[in-house]
């Protein structure tokens, strides 16, 4: 998909997995919230949330049956990401593989274009 966000299998496997532990389901129009704040080593962090309400000028976004939302602003910084999850030993957790970060500090949370 072109100007888009995605998400991979397991991030997708584990998105769903904490939806069900906080009693949210995508049946009940719950989805995946992303987003770019101010702060963090390198200027710029990710953010991720469950939301079921959208915004007038939300982004859109359905990758392998999941619902991603995005505000303008932050789709700016995420075009072309991907959302991924990793339980290896270089480190567990969400990244954002994202083409348009000039640099990434060491913890994978914040970013600059």
């Amino acid at each position: 998909m072109d100007n888009a966000i995605t998400i991979s299998e397991k991030a997708k496997t584990k998105v769903l997995t904490l939806m069900e532990e906080q009693g949210k389901s995508v049946n009940d129009g719950y989805f995946l919230r992303v987003g770019v704040t101010s702060g963090g080593c390198s200027g710029l962090s990710y953010k991720m949330d469950f939301d079921n309400t959208q915004q007038p000028k939300d982004q859109v976004f359905e990758d392998k049956g999941m619902k991603i939302v995005c505000d303008l602003k932050s789709f700016l910084y995420l075009v072309n990401t991907e959302l991924e999850f990793s339980d290896g030993l270089d480190g567990k957790g969400f990244h954002f593989n994202n083409p348009n970060a000039s640099r990434t500090c060491s913890c994978g949370e914040s970013f600059a274009v």
